[in-house]
């Protein structure tokens, strides 16, 4: 018996298990080498008695004189020979002959379409299939797929030589959308070389076939152009108050070897370049070609800003097109990406030369004069054969000719497209944003995503090109990437490639379950399906007291908790059921799987005092967006977290915060405490001061306390603060708290004008 070793190569990935209603399920083992794992689900797959096994000295065989035909074939070898210690070779052999081993063969299939493939396996002989080479590549990845598990094994293993063999199959396939991708934003944070070839494997790997790079922000600009070196110099660099010094860029030479990497694998990289807007790092290197003339640092701040490129100056025209040149030099994608997102006007506003740009060219406004903007972008970009696509702003003011829309701010953008007859990419942050906490989108919510929207006539479906994933890094380096990924991006790979007729969320979470073995193989650092941990709370506003719940996100994960405030470990008492609370207390929460502590830990803290659960009136109404618990909720004794989506936070939009509380009787009162939230990125400021007011008739109230607080701090951080007050043993029966709100974003903010958040948590009267 030879036995081999295993060596991991990340050329190649895993897939999942998917067996359709006529197959044979055979029992799971451990070390069945016969499984059949497969994501995204093929179209059709009938498993067969009997297996093909790989021999030492096996031959894949190119019946084609395509070049690529003969790379994929020499990418599989390799990847058999660093497995499994073998020599298996590649040859060109055109006569159309099959061969005993393994055979890449064109044929002319309408059903197979361009990316399709017919995969058969044989007891002597594997054939692939398909009219092209993406669909011999993608027949190569399934075959792969079909390989024992231990075949992705990162440790060094002996294996018999008997066990490497693939399961006798027929299996015909065929993806439902031509762009399946994955947006990877380098911009904010910078991703080494290595890091983004190694998305492009997984990418393949999971049919998915567009990358997505986003190059240019406010944050950094990420790639060289030779005619501008400080483009990189200074705005490949951001440098933070305590004088770190963060970024990076790639060269030329760096760009070209990512490309090539993708193209070998079938995955186009589409650049973004970003304009009009989303370019204070350019204007940091070349600020002449602003409106104001800066200076300008390389943003450090997320969000959006107000510096953008002067629309009114030619010059600004020339920068960008020398730009593009190099950029379209690069790229052999037909798209070029130019933002067009999230561009405010106020600069354009206030610019003579924009303004005289408005009047020469007879435009209404200056909507109008980022179309115009993006119109001649366009222009330029079509004599390099090139085509842009654009988020969804680029519809404002007039859609340029040829453009194709990103939809990002839901589906409208997509629908409004589509009906005037461009093509459209899907990605909205409903479902595609992958920097989005599990907590509002997980896996299920990324699998019941539908990339073609209502409101679309059957003549016009073809425009919608197909859907991305977007992962945005503001909060994200590069360490975090994986977690945020995987495992969602299955969900949006099966998506994308298979029909949605016959798919099932619990079928697909089988075979996501069965994945996770191969995920730890190939050093994917995935993170949780869902959130592994959910309180759940609510109070019994007559016994004072709170019923508190648990649930759990997967299947086989173990609750522990604690409500003395310290961090559950593997000793802790394990849920079974509702749990009541009677006092002030802290309860923490924490999942474990095998005994290993599992995703974060989670906490809710009650309150019991003397308003719990009173009677509350409020002069305003909160949005309904964030209601927090209801009308009760400034009572409720449940403390909201630093997350204001997470259901006990109470949102006022533009309007003040007053709150009548009837504690039902005259009672001395020490002091009245109020939770405020702050998150500039999201436009919640925290109040301009707060007043303090007890009544005994709830008609004549004696204010007794009035806490300023200073409100124009441009700190970025998301920070909760009480405001609380001393009252010395006031009497009431009523007390009042009033909260005045900002309403209205100051000039420094980027949604300077328009209505800001008021977020109230609870009062505390004690």
């Amino acid at each position: 018996m030879r036995k081999i070793f295993l060596v991991l190569n990340v050329c190649f990935l895993f897939a999942g298990c998917h067996l359709n209603s006529t197959a044979v399920i055979e029992p799971r083992a451990s070390a069945e080498p016969l499984q059949v794992n497969l994501v995204p689900k093929p179209v059709r797959v009938e498993l067969l008695p009997g297996s093909f096994r790989i021999e030492p000295d096996m031959v894949v065989y190119v019946q084609s004189s395509d070049g690529a035909d003969l790379e994929t074939a020499q990418l599989l070898a390799e990847r058999l020979n660093s497995s499994t210690g073998f020599r298996v070779t590649e040859i060109r052999s055109t006569n159309g002959e099959e061969m005993d081993g393994i055979n890449l063969k064109r044929v002319d299939d309408d059903a197979l379409g361009e990316e399709g493939y017919r995969l058969s396996v044989t007891k002597t002989r594997v054939v692939i299939e398909a009219n092209g080479s993406a669909g011999l590549f993608y027949g190569t990845q399934t075959l792969r797929q079909m390989l024992p598990l231990a075949f992705e094994s990162a440790s060094l293993q002996f294996v018999p030589m008997e066990g490497w063999q693939i399961r006798c199959a027929v299996i015909e396939d065929v993806p439902r959308f031509e762009w399946r991708g994955m947006l990877l934003d380098c911009g904010r944070h910078f991703m080494d070389k290595e890091f983004v070839k190694r998305y492009i494997d997984l990418l393949a790997m999971h049919k998915m076939n567009r990358l997505h790079w986003h190059l240019t922000e406010d944050q950094g600009w990420r790639i060289e152009i030779k005619k501008y070196p400080k483009l990189t110099e200074i705005g490949g660099w951001r440098t933070y108050q305590d004088g770190t010094v963060y970024g990076g860029y790639y060269s030329q030479e760096d760009v070209r070897e990512v490309v090539a990497y993708a193209k070998k694998r079938f995955v186009m990289v589409v650049p973004e370049i970003e304009l009009p807007g989303h370019s204070v790092a350019a204007l940091a290197a070349y600020p002449e070609y602003s409106c104001t003339g800066g200076p300008f640092e390389v943003e450090t701040k997320w969000g959006v800003h107000k510096d953008v490129y002067c629309a009114g100056n030619e010059a600004t025209f020339t920068f960008l097109q020398d730009i593009l040149t190099e950029t379209c030099e690069l790229f052999d994608s037909p798209y070029i990406h130019i933002g067009g997102d999230e561009c405010p006007k106020d600069r354009w506003h206030d610019c003579s030369k924009c303004q005289a740009r408005i009047k020469a060219e007879g435009l209404k406004d200056e909507h109008e004069l980022q179309s115009y903007f993006i119109q001649r972008i366009e222009k330029f970009l079509q004599t390099k054969n090139k085509s842009i696509i654009g988020w969804d702003e680029i519809l404002e003011g007039g859609l340029a000719q040829n453009a194709t829309v990103q939809s990002w701010r839901g589906m409208g953008g997509a629908i409004e497209a589509v009906n005037s007859g461009h093509d459209a990419i899907v990605s909205p942050t409903s479902h595609a944003y992958f920097d989005y906490d599990i907590s509002t989108t997980d896996l299920r919510k990324v699998y019941t995503f539908e990339p073609v929207p209502d409101g679309i006539a059957n003549d016009k479906v073809k425009h919608i090109l197909g859907g991305e994933c977007n992962m945005w890094t503001e909060r994200a380096p590069q360490d975090t990437i994986d977690s945020k990924v995987f495992p969602r991006i299955l969900a949006m790979a099966e998506v994308l490639w298979s029909d949605k007729q016959g798919r099932s969320y619990e079928e697909f979470y089988q075979r996501v379950r069965g994945h996770y073995d191969r995920l730890d193989e190939i050093g994917v650092k995935y993170g949780p399906e869902s959130r592994p941990v959910t309180i759940h709370a609510k109070l019994d506003a007559k016994a004072k007291e709170f019923e508190v719940a648990m649930e759990s996100g997967e299947e086989g994960l173990e609750l522990r908790y604690t409500f003395d405030g310290s961090e559950p470990g593997k000793n802790s008492d394990v849920y079974t059921g509702p749990i009541t609370i009677n006092r002030t207390s802290t309860f923490k929460a924490q999942a474990f799987r095998g005994g290993k502590v599992y995703g974060g830990m989670e906490s809710k803290e009650f309150i019991v005092h003397k308003a719990t659960g009173k009677d509350v009136k409020l002069t305003n109404k909160y949005h309904q967006s964030y209601k927090g618990t209801g009308d009760m909720s400034v009572v409720d004794g449940i403390r909201g977290t630093d997350n204001f989506k997470d259901g006990f936070w109470q949102g006022y939009d533009g309007v003040d915060v007053e709150a009548v509380i009837d504690l039902g009787r005259v009672t001395k009162i020490n002091s009245v405490k109020a939770g405020f939230m702050q998150n500039i990125s999201t436009w919640i400021f925290l109040p301009k001061q707060v007043v303090v007011s007890v009544s005994q008739d709830g008609s004549t109230f004696s204010e007794v306390a009035a806490l300023e607080h200073e409100t124009t701090s441009k700190a970025g951080k998301v920070y909760v603060k009480d405001f609380e007050a001393a009252v010395n043993g006031a009497k009431g029966r009523y007390v009042k708290l009033f909260a005045e709100g900002v309403k209205i974003c100051p000039a420094w903010h980027p949604g300077a004008g328009n209505k800001c958040w008021l977020f109230i948590d609870e009062i505390v009267v004690e």
